[in-house]
């Protein structure tokens, strides 16, 4: 099995993150590692610049410095060849170009574009994550230049050279810190846009996610409430087929009515995935609708009280306010032996209260819930703000108060 290295940091050494997946717009393998290309065109033209400079350099040093040979265009041409492998091996080309041009400089060849191959080649180390590298190979180059300069130069070509004043140097270096300064600009520049891209990816597949447990919720609640009430429906059917055949028409047709709503209300909800955008439809249920779930209550045999009076919400706290009670009562048909249910509303302080009580006792029938109910009832709740509290009460029934926000959360921004 192959080894698993744990990732570097990019402070000094190692790869910065979006080296192994590839800077931002870089093309990839499919196996996901980072397509390295061969900069063909980039290096023949440098190559072409460094040849005609350094003519034109020798020229204007003739006589200061040794003329051009074989031995100092084949210099060259290493260090311009050697940018050919930049992307592939960076610290192999910083120290390759370095050291040819610190041979270039010892021979006493003329100044000029021969410090071009060694600022691409450290710039692409230093971009690549190789800083270390980077700062070593214009290191040695530059201590490399001054032992020539200033000691070696007795005994190197050309003959007759005298040693340059100590502010040449000074310019030199300067020049070898603002190159690896802007090499390390654009390489944090390129990590910062790594890091917003992986994070506008992950917003979004955090609102995919969002979206897709609302999408789910909504359909759990819509279909728990009416098949609950067609199985409750469906049993007396069964029950008085025979015996009633009046009272098990009015169950099926009880069940006709709940099933033609929930497949409404289910078309409702695809059509927001189906249609691009704001997706037309119907208004969002909500607490003025709440006289339909005690008559679809009623139809499951239980009777419901509302007190209170429901204030004027937000589309949102009115949908969740609407979805809690329905699954509350639905709660109540599947698993409650009571046949009554108390609903009452109150507002103040900006919020709103919801009480749904039965008088229980529990009886662990189960008419085909998922066990999601109260799940999806703390997550609508928690979504706008609010809180949900469901449990047993002292004398034996159930309760589930619900508290919800009046404002939407992004109206208090």
């Amino acid at each position: 099995m192959e080894e698993q290295r744990t990732p570097r940091s990019p402070a000094w050494g190692g790869p910065p993150p979006w080296w192994r997946h590839g800077p931002p717009g870089s093309n990839r393998w499919d196996g996901g590692e980072p397509r390295a290309h061969w900069p063909w065109r980039s290096t023949l033209l440098l190559t072409v610049f460094v040849f005609i400079g350094s003519h034109f350099a020798a020229q204007s040093q003739q006589g200061d410095r040794a003329s051009l040979d074989f031995f100092a265009l084949s210099l060259l041409l290493v260090g311009s060849g050697l940018l050919l492998w930049r992307q592939r091996q960076p610290v192999l080309v910083a120290f390759g170009t370095a050291a040819a041009a610190t041979v270039y400089l010892g021979a006493g060849y003329p100044y000029g574009p021969v410090f071009l191959t060694v600022a691409v080649g450290c710039f692409s180390a230093v971009v690549a994550g190789h800083r270390r590298a980077a700062w070593m190979a214009v290191g040695m180059l530059w201590a490399g230049h001054v032992l020539v300069a200033h000691w070696l130069y007795r005994w190197l070509p050309p003959s007759g050279d005298k040693a340059p004043s100590w502010g040449q140097e000074i310019i030199i270096a300067t020049w070898i810190v603002a190159i690896v300064a802007l090499a390390e600009l654009v390489r944090v520049r390129r990590e910062q846009w790594a890091r917003d891209r992986a994070e506008r990816a992950q917003a979004a597949a955090r609102r995919a996610d969002e979206e897709r447990l609302r999408i789910a919720r909504e359909l759990h609640d819509v279909l728990a409430h009416s098949i609950s009430v067609i199985n409750v429906q469906a049993g007396v059917g069964l029950a008085l087929l025979d015996s009633d055949p009046e009272q098990a028409r009015t169950a099926l047709t009880t069940i006709k009515a709940a099933s033609k709503e929930a497949l409404g209300e289910v078309r409702q909800v695809l059509d927001t995935l189906r249609a691009p955008g704001e997706a037309p439809r119907a208004p969002a249920p909500g607490l003025d609708r709440l006289s339909e779930l005690v008559e679809q209550a009623a139809g499951a045999g239980l009777t419901v009280e509302v007190e209170g009076g429901a204030p004027k919400l937000p589309p949102g706290a009115d949908l969740a306010a609407f979805r809690i009670v329905q699954e509350a009562l639905t709660n109540v048909v599947r698993h409650s032996g009571s046949r009554h249910a108390r609903v009452r509303l109150a507002h103040a302080e900006g919020a709103l209260r919801l009480w749904i009580d039965d008088d229980g006792p529990a009886t662990g029938a189960d008419a085909g819930g998922s066990g999601n109910g109260l799940v999806g009832m703390r997550e609508r709740a928690a979504a706008l703000g609010g809180t949900i509290e469901a449990g047993p009460r002292d004398d034996g029934g159930f309760r589930v108060l619900a508290v919800l926000p009046m404002r939407a959360k992004e109206e208090d921004r």
